[in-house]
């Protein structure tokens, strides 16, 4: 196989486009999994995506795209010839802007990728087999994934950029009378599975089993409710993939106002900030802008833009929305780059333990998961409370209660929400597919509209 920068190169040089930005991205997957307490598989897979964004610049600006994978060196001509057919018979871009001038080649650019491999979960087996062992506990499900990913950028202006990104999740469910009795899950993102602490998680689970050995039924309604990270993360990412400045100008999202768009305008009860930031300690992700196709939020003609830290709500208001240049320069607002992590900072030093301890009424929720789109312009979303629902009284967890249907705007939650804690690294449930590197508080809401009751187990 080619390696990725001469394939980089020998595509540019095979290009009768205008212009052309190659991206080649190398991957590495390692993964382990179990079931009933007891490991399963494991694997290493090696693969390669490469992409070819020809331009054309006369009479209009119009763009073709190709991915592919990994090609032999004599079919890497024929995967641009058809990136630039498609540029011939493509509608007007009209994101389109001058691509970014060659700064100079990155020292690292012509090493090899990072891999992967099993042993990075050395400590995490470890952890579980001891609790494999334990013939009387509840049974273990689940899986560590870790990916390393290095990616090169190369442009026909000269521009030469390279990330390497790694990334690990864990996720474990414990269940209780069979498959289809009481669950409970927890899970942890990180870089490099050292600042796991896979007995904590086992710890916690078994303590969330042991709540559900009460059960309490309880109708919809509104309810005090305690969202941890987790719950948090899950419905900030929803949050932030909607602030297209586009579309708020448009006057057709939850951040438009008559006139414009809601920058400025406080949102939060509380002096929040939500935040990307690529050089946040542990959440470190591209600091450049890798796009294989244009959106509301990024363009391909931006590709190689620094991305630096975005405040998308700064101590409770609205302070910035994703720009791509062209947008920018329509609306005349700042060129806002969308990064890969997700930070919401500006609440108390409190626990979620401690928020419990504080509750006299309320719910616990664990995780959401289901969650859809309702109405954009409020940025409702319905959804389902998912391995464990938990019933506060006196400051104490006194049983598991049915699971909910909810109906709720994360953007609404944020003006309602009455107490926020200490801020953390976690794993969203929902979107953990996609969006991993996230640090989030526990959360108060006094009112979570459970809006009917789910049958899901």
């Amino acid at each position: 196989m080619i390696d990725a920068p001469r394939l980089v190169d020998s595509a540019l040089a095979a290009s009768r486009a205008d212009e052309t930005i190659v991206l080649v991205t190398d991957s590495e997957d390692a993964n382990v999994r179990w079931a009933g307490s007891s490991l399963t598989t494991n694997g290493v897979m090696r693969s390669r995506s490469w992409t070819v964004i020809a331009i054309r610049r006369d009479p209009q600006p119009r763009c073709g795209i190709v991915t592919a994978p990994s090609v032999p060196a004599d079919e890497v001509a024929a995967v641009v010839a058809a990136a630039v057919a498609a540029a011939d018979t493509a509608a007007e871009a009209t994101d389109a802007m001058p691509l970014l001038p060659g700064d100079g080649v990155p020292a690292d650019w012509a090493d090899a990728a990072a891999g992967t491999g099993i042993e990075v979960f050395g400590d995490v087996i470890e952890a579980l087999a001891g609790e494999f062992g334990d013939t009387g506990r509840d049974p273990l499900y689940g899986f560590a994934h870790h990916q390393v990913r290095t990616t090169w950028l190369g442009t026909s202006t000269g521009l030469r950029r390279r990330w390497t990104q790694k990334d690990g999740s864990l996720e474990i469910t414990a269940k209780r009378g069979g498959l289809s009795g009481a669950g409970a899950w927890a899970g942890a993102g990180t870089t490099d599975f050292t600042d796991v602490d896979t007995a904590a998680l086992v710890t916690e689970l078994d303590r969330r089993l042991g709540w559900a050995g009460t059960s309490v039924a309880l109708p919809p309604g509104r309810y005090e409710t305690l969202l941890p990270p987790s719950a948090v993360a899950d419905l900030m990412i929803y949050l932030m993939w909607s602030m297209a400045g586009r579309g708020a100008e448009e006057g057709h999202t939850a951040w438009s106002r008559p006139g414009g768009t809601r920058v400025g305008e406080t949102v939060a009860a509380l002096p929040l900030t939500l935040s990307s930031d690529p050089g946040a300690p542990g959440l470190r992700c591209p600091p450049f802008l890798t796009a294989t196709a244009s959106t509301d939020t990024v363009s391909v003609f931006d590709n190689g833009l620094d991305v630096g830290r975005v405040d998308w709500i700064r101590e409770g208001s609205v302070h910035a929305l994703a720009y791509p240049r062209a947008a920018a320069a329509e609306f005349s607002a700042p060129v806002t780059v969308p990064g890969e992590n997700l930070l919401l900072t500006g609440g108390s030093d409190a626990t979620l333990d401690e928020m419990i301890a504080g509750t006299e009424r309320g719910l616990l929720l664990t995780t959401l998961w289901y969650l859809r789109d309702v109405d954009p312009s409020t940025l409702l979303v319905t959804g389902l409370t998912r391995d464990g629902v938990y019933l506060i009284e006196d400051g104490q967890v006194r049983g598991a209660v049915n699971n909910f249907r909810f109906n709720e705007s994360p953007l609404d939650l944020l003006r309602r929400a009455v107490e926020v804690g200490a801020t953390e690294r976690t794993l969203p449930r929902e979107w953990n597919d996609w969006f991993t590197r996230t640090a989030m508080p526990p959360m108060r809401i006094p009112d979570f509209h459970m809006s009917s009751v789910s049958a899901a187990q």
